[in-house]
């Protein structure tokens, strides 16, 4: 079996005036590394809260999430540096440029070649005129594209990402969504989205769909564009 991440009878609650809110109850599922999943469902249902339970942001109230390679189960907490996470939020530093942004987690890890690499995801990703440019001098797609290219720019063993196509025109969404697709298969990638875009849920090869708290995974065929 390939590398995956493995969710084991995973629950996850909270509690919200005196009372206790169940996002979901008792989950089995695994994330292949090099394979496509969506997550879809009402909102409500818990959908970004077992994104953050996959990629080890977050932990469960009950069960366990861990890595497996190579047979091995580790904790999800070795696989960080190897996680990239596309916020709904964006979450670029507003004091550095579009550049800097995308180049930070290079040059975190000590790259000397953070820079060029930024600029070429920077350009990837239709951006290479904004590389001087800060997040607030940026529209919000534009933001969410270096948001993207951040993700992407150190080649991460998996792809999370929230709505990631959600602030874009159509157009801009279809080039987001060829690219991150294009990233997963380049580089073996698992790609994991949260989406209500039904034509985006569908490129992937599983869909799983959250409703009333409760998982139901289902893995469906590539569509063939109709003409």
């Amino acid at each position: 079996m390939s590398n995956h991440i493995a969710l084991e009878n995973v629950s996850q609650s909270f509690s919200a005036e005196e009372t206790k809110v169940e996002l979901f109850n008792n989950l089995n599922l695994t994330i292949n590394q090099g394979q496509s999943y969506a997550i879809t469902g009402p909102s409500g249902t818990g959908k970004s809260s077992l994104l953050m339970l996959m990629s080890g942001l977050e932990n469960p109230s009950s069960g366990s999430c861990t890595y497996v390679e190579n047979g091995q189960k580790k904790s999800l907490t070795l696989l960080r540096e190897n996680i990239g996470f596309i916020f709904q939020q964006f979450h670029l530093l507003p004091e550095l440029t579009a550049l800097n942004n995308v180049a930070l987690p290079l040059k975190l890890r000590g790259d000397k070649q953070a820079l060029t690499k930024a600029k070429t995801w920077l350009d990837k990703v239709g951006l290479s005129h904004r590389l001087a440019h800060k997040p607030l001098q940026l529209s919000g797609g534009e933001q969410q594209r270096v948001a993207i290219a951040r993700a992407l720019v150190f080649e991460p063993k998996f792809i999370f990402a929230d709505e990631p196509t959600g602030n874009l025109d159509q157009h801009n969404a279809t080039e987001i969504a060829d690219l991150l697709f294009a990233c997963c298969q380049e580089n073996n990638a698992g790609l994991i989205l949260v989406t209500h875009s039904h034509a985006l849920a569908n490129r992937a090869e599983h869909i799983f769909s959250l409703a009333d708290g409760h998982g139901i995974a289902t893995a469906i065929e590539q569509l063939e564009a109709v003409s």
